[in-house]
């Protein structure tokens, strides 16, 4: 039997990862890695989950999507009024606000990267980096980083999909910024999966990706989820020092274009 982690990680994006298009509502691309410990994932987070399911919607089948949510697509037509979502949308806040996990992830800002950099960089690469890094350091920190964890992503297109194995097996082979070797395995997921961990993946992106652009703006999606923040300096820091930790920007203020 091999030797697994007690920990468990899924991944989801906000925003297009291409450089050709930039669209000026959002120019944002934001990976993000909800880490679980597994047994507190399979007896509280998978429970609470369908349990609120069951409450709107007498079953549990429905993938709760952050983009359907907002346009009020598919299943989430059942929204009597403003206030109704309202509610619903504050009840799967404190779902994860009351949820233990820890949040890794990485913003791309695409309208400040060089014409240089939109030449050699994928937006998705350069975050999946930044992110396995955050994981090795976690893992470390916990005892884990010699165990074997799984990193689950949800399928893009086949081409999609074969760059970043391709990609993940390259960082995790050593050629990262920490020069270690990363003990993970990547598995996809078909978009119809229905993962408590994907969808909680989903819900948590783009709120990163409007706090990146609009940090003026209330956002209680985002305070909730500095408190889940990967961040320096153990628990004393939680919810202030995760930045260039738990929430990693590219570029950085100093290497933005003049």
């Amino acid at each position: 039997m091999k030797n697994f982690s007690d920990y468990i990680v899924y991944v989801d994006e906000s925003g297009d990862h291409g450089l050709q298009s930039l669209d000026p509502h959002y120019p944002v691309f934001v990976l993000a890695f909800c880490i679980f410990h597994k047994r507190y994932y399979s007896e509280t987070v998978v429970s609470e989950l369908q349990k609120f399911k069951f409450r709107h919607f007498g079953h549990d089948l429905v993938i709760l999507h952050e983009h359907e949510i907002r346009k009020e697509k598919g299943d989430f037509t059942i929204f009597k009024s403003r206030e109704h979502k309202n509610r619903f949308l504050d009840e799967l806040t404190d779902i994860i606000d009351a949820s233990h996990f820890i949040l890794a992830s990485c913003a791309i800002e695409k309208n400040k990267l060089t014409p240089q950099q939109v030449e050699s960089e994928n937006p998705y690469h350069l975050a999946l980096g930044f992110c396995l890094e955050s994981l090795y350091q976690f893992l470390a920190e916990k005892g884990q980083e010699d165990r074997l964890t799984h990193v689950v992503v949800e399928r893009r297109g086949r081409r999609e999909d074969d760059e970043l194995e391709l990609e993940f097996r390259r960082l995790c082979d050593g050629q990262n910024r920490l020069n270690k070797t990363f003990g993970f395995d990547i598995r996809f997921a078909d978009k119809k999966a229905n993962s408590a961990g994907l969808q909680l993946a989903d819900l948590v992106a783009r709120p990163i990706g409007l706090h990146i652009l609009r940090p003026e703006q209330t956002n209680r999606a985002f305070e909730t989820l500095k408190q889940k923040f990967y961040c320096q300096g153990g628990r004393q820091n939680v919810g202030v020092g995760y930045e260039q930790w738990g929430l990693k920007r590219f570029p950085q203020k100093s290497e933005e274009p003049r």
